[in-house]
């Protein structure tokens, strides 16, 4: 017998010594790439403020060697007949080469000269092949690496797609202060200070093994396990056993969620309450309160009692911040998670803003920030619901005049917003709220360039789904936003042209064939139909597609001129919110003009007052 079979060895890998000119595959039983949008912004931002804590704009490079070694987890290899598959640990692993391909097109913008290509990819005979080998996923990283995009195609698979949402989550997270000079030393601290542990067995068997005890059990106490422990040392004896019980069942209430939801959570409560300070947004400025949470909320929450229990370090203090706050803030927590599943009658914005909106690391906070264990039901719904309105609004604003809202070009504002709406009574963050937008830069008047392009389609979808959903729920039609976003069943719907992709039709209006496309994408001249319906329009002319439309959702029916006969619904919708409709026999340039000031009455009536409901 082969002794090799039985050996497991483990080693701590720099995430240089792991991917340099290294080739894993991935097994079949980890295959697709799972990683959401909140998983990736939590590993740009825990990654770049353990850096920015050490770093220090006068350090030479040499210094970063004395720099923080940060810790990122286990992964399992089963190493045989020369060739290395991952077990476990493929999501960090993908995780960790696209923030690398986007650090490495990030630094090429700069004129940057560090090798980052040999921990992505490795050439042989001019061929090159990525170092993480999955073979449906080459085009994406290829694309990605080359261009920094890459546009999802009707066949690629689950992972494929998520990988390409992920590399524009890194890009959108990763902060300004790192984008400058700071740079080539955050590279070398994530090449050679970052480390892995690697286990290798020789064996599939040995490796699946370590993989069940790894998920069965855990490696390592969580934040909230040792918070929890430090919490229950502070009671009574005789009170510690019926506390821990209550601890328990609250953390599985969170767990169905997402395993590590309850992390998220005490992250959301502590901020939304008891953070004051925040890191200034360049680079050398010192870990806060927000940040610190983000990273270690067991010591932090140890190191500010006195913020938190007012200084009361009694067991009765303690007790009243677990049965009152704690079981309150949590069940408000649940109640924002449930309203981010699914349109629920009163919790729309929620959702909406979930669809489409800021970071949850920035939102969570925002909307327990204004509530007291005091609340009744009702205001705590209201409150949660106009601050995610007023997210809505923001969002949707700064996304139609063509400005990003990543996490970490508004980290600032958005923590300082915390503090500012924290306790409000219900019509003081309204009123609040409302002046904020009123200040913003950004004015629905944007809507009157707004167009597809390459990167925003995903928004577009968004906007075409909650207008053509608010003009049906207004007029009685029971569809909602729901019914044009969320993909069900076999046949989602897809941003249709109105125009057919032929210039020659339409060079009486434009002599560039790059002035037509611009005006085609323009969001006047899109609507929604269902997969298969818009492709067997595609090359039609406007007056046989405008026929199929009368058979469509309103925003599309409203081009012909049957929607406005023997529909008082939608005529009285019409006049209710002041839009001036009207029926096109023809499609020009200032028919799409039409249709984009219509666009923006609308949003206007959507977006109103924060006070008044929807």
């Amino acid at each position: 017998m082969n002794s090799t079979l039985h050996k497991i060895d483990a080693a701590d890998r720099t995430v240089f010594g792991v991917l340099s000119e290294q080739k894993y595959t991935v097994d079949y039983f980890q295959r697709e790439y799972s990683w959401g949008k909140k998983h990736i912004e939590q590993l740009v931002t825990d990654l770049t403020s353990a850096f920015l804590d050490a770093y220090s704009p006068t350090d030479a490079r040499s210094d970063v060697e004395g720099y923080n070694t940060y810790y990122l987890g286990p992964f399992v290899v089963s190493s045989q007949g020369g060739m290395r598959s991952i077990i476990d640990g493929q999501q960090r692993l993908t995780s960790i080469t696209l923030l690398l391909i986007y650090l490495n097109n990030l630094q090429k913008s700069s004129s940057g000269t560090e090798a980052l290509a040999p921990l992505i990819y490795s050439e042989k005979y001019g061929t090159k092949s990525f170092n993480i080998q999955v073979e449906d996923r080459q085009a994406c990283l290829a694309q990605l690496f080359e261009d920094g995009k890459y546009q999802a195609k009707p066949v690629d698979d689950e992972s494929t797609v998520n990988m390409a949402r992920r590399y524009e989550d890194i890009e959108e997270s990763f902060p300004d202060e790192l984008k400058g000079s700071a740079l080539p030393y955050f590279l070398d601290w994530l090449r050679h200070n970052v480390v892995l542990v690697e286990i290798t067995a020789y064996s599939d068997d040995n490796a699946y093994a370590i993989f069940e005890s790894m998920n069965d059990r855990g490696l390592n106490l969580t934040s909230t396990e040792m918070l929890k422990g430090f919490v229950l040392s502070k009671y009574r004896d005789s009170e510690r056993e019926s506390a821990n019980n209550q601890w328990k069942v609250f953390i599985q209430k969170l767990h169905k969620y997402d395993k590590e939801e309850d992390q998220r959570f005490f992250q959301a409560w502590l901020r939304s309450q008891y953070a004051d300070s925040i890191r200034q947004s360049r680079a050398g400025s010192s870990n806060e309160d927000f940040e610190k949470i983000g990273t270690r909320f067991h010591s932090w929450f140890r190191d500010n009692l006195p913020k938190i229990t007012g200084g009361n370090d009694r067991p009765d203090a303690f007790k009243n911040l677990i049965q009152t706050e704690l079981e309150f803030f949590g069940r408000c927590y649940t109640l924002i998670k449930d309203a981010q599943e699914k349109e629920l009658p009163g919790w729309e914005h929620v959702y909406y803003h979930h669809c489409w909106g800021i970071a949850e690391s920035l939102s969570a906070p925002l909307m327990l920030a204004p509530l007291r264990s005091t609340d009744s039901e009702d205001i705590v719904r209201k409150k949660i619901v106009t601050v995610a309105r007023y997210l809505e609004n923001f969002t949707v604003l700064r996304a139609i005049n063509f400005k990003r809202f990543s996490a970490s070009s508004i980290r600032y504002t958005m923590n300082s917003l915390v503090k500012e709406i924290r306790g409000k009574d219900l019509a003081s963050l309204q009123l609040l709220l409302a002046s904020k937008l009123e200040q913003q830069s950004e004015k629905w008047s944007g809507l009157k360039e707004f167009r597809l392009h390459g990167q925003n389609r995903y928004f577009v979808k968004f906007l075409l789904a909650r207008i053509t959903g608010f003009l049906e729920q207004q007029s009685g039609v029971p569809t909602n936003f729901s019914t044009y976003f969320v993909t069900r069943g076999s046949k989602p719907f897809e941003i249709e042209h109105v125009w057919a992709d032929k210039f020659a039709e339409h060079q009486d209006e434009f002599l560039q064939e790059h002035e037509f496309s611009t005006y085609r994408n323009r969001f006047g001249a899109l609507v929604l139909l269902p997969q298969g319906t818009n492709q067997s329009l595609n090359d039609m002319p406007y007056d046989k597609k405008v026929e199929h439309y009368r058979k469509a959702n309103l925003w599309a029916q409203s081009l012909h001129e049957d929607a406005y006969r023997n529909n008082p619904n939608f005529i009285n919708m019409a006049k209710r919110h002041e839009l001036k409709f009207q029926a096109h026999q023809v499609f020009k340039k200032a028919d799409i003009d039409e249709r984009q000031r219509l666009a923006q009455s609308i949003c206007e009536a959507i977006w109103a007052k924060l006070s008044t409901p929807e």
